[in-house]
Formats: C-alpha cells, structure tokens, sequence
C-alpha cells in the first residue's frame, strides 16, 4: 500500500467506522476507531441540557488528542494504521454546537493540540445526504442517536462540505456513499479497495458503479 496512515470522514451514519474495519482486514492494518460510546455527556447533549455541547466537544477533543498521541508513539512505518476520523472533527463539531463564549475556550485549547498530532497520508471523505444518513442512523439502532433531528443532519453535511471544500492539508478522496453498501456488497467494497490503493495527490472523487 502507498500510504501508511490512512483516515476515513464522513457525517454521523455514513458508515466510517464500518469501512474502516475491513479496510484494515483487507490491509492488514492496525485501527484507530473514535471511543465515541464512550462519552458520557452525549445523552444529555442529545436531550439538549444546558451545557451539555460544551462538554460533549471537550470530552472528545481530549479523548481523540490521547488516541493521537498514543499513535505518535507507534512506528507508522511498521504496519499500516487506519483511522475513523481526523482531530480537525473536532473543530467542525464545535463550530456546529457550542456558543460563542464556549468557542473561545476551545480554540484556545484546541490551537494548542493541533500542532502535536500526526497528518495522514491520505483521508478518505464519505458522502451523503442528510435523509440516508437518518435512514442507517435508525437501521443501527443506537439509542441516543435516535434523537438526532434531521435539521442537525442537514447542518452537519453542510459543515462537512465546507469543510472539505477548503481541505489541502494532503491528499483527498471524496466518495459518494449514498447509494452504495461498502459492507454487505463485496463489489462496492472492492471499488473502494482499489480507489484507496491508487498512488495519489492532491484531490479525487469517486463515484462507485452500483451494480
């Protein structure tokens, strides 16, 4: 494989950590899955308590900065990692959730962060609309994120978009995942295969034949 460290992006529902999985089956590659479950303020942030975003953002920009670290830590070179989100997320998320003041907090803190975490070789963008997003959020069943409004959906992709529209910090394959099942459909996983495999620079879409 061409790249050693390797993220996949992409709005809530789209299917990142999935793909993620059997890219690294297929690569033989180690993982770095976001410990997403695993924050404890998400069921008040998503009953919208005051406060609540604040913390959410918080607890997973210090959660994905540890897991970045740790990374640091290990020898890329040795053995291929692939990841289910970059730290800039964290950036996009807050922007979305958090008030003003709470954002002069967090810039401050995530200005420092930033600079010590490790850029991937190439990251991967999913795409979707906001409606097949809802539709495999309510597939998956995960109980707190079946109060997650479509108005939110709809933001996020916005937010996403944007965000990826001004992306250079390296290589960039944008993918439309909305019709496509990279998990149940060997053939549409096999496409990605490929297209992640390519040697490449700067920015590419990828649009899967969806026979």
């Amino acid at each position: 494989m061409h790249f050693h460290y390797i993220a996949v992006e992409g709005p809530t529902g789209v299917g990142k950590t999935s793909v993620v999985e059997r890219l690294a089956e297929r690569l033989d590659a180690t993982t770095v899955l976001e410990e997403g479950t695993e924050n404890p303020f998400l069921k008040a942030f998503y009953d919208s308590k005051p406060g609540a975003a604040f913390q959410v953002e918080l607890f997973y920009l210090l959660s994905r900065y540890r897991q970045q670290q740790d990374l640091v830590q290990r020898n890329l070179f040795t053995q291929a990692t692939i990841s289910d989100y970059i730290l800039e997320k964290s950036k996009l998320f807050a922007y979305l959730t958090l008030e003003d003041s709470e954002l002069l907090i967090f810039e401050r803190l995530y200005s420092v962060l930033v600079e010590n975490v490790p850029r991937p070789d190439l990251v991967v963008y999913l795409q979707a609309p906001a409606d097949v997003l809802q539709e495999r959020i309510a597939r998956r069943g995960i109980r707190y994120e079946q109060a997650m409004e479509r108005e939110y959906l709809e933001r996020l992709v916005d937010a996403y978009t944007r965000f990826f529209h001004l992306y250079d910090a390296g290589p960039l394959l944008i993918v439309n995942a909305a019709e496509v099942d990279f998990v149940g459909n060997e053939a549409h996983f096999a496409q990605l295969e490929a297209e992640v495999g390519r040697p490449r620079r700067g920015r590419h879409y990828f649009n899967p034949f969806r026979g």
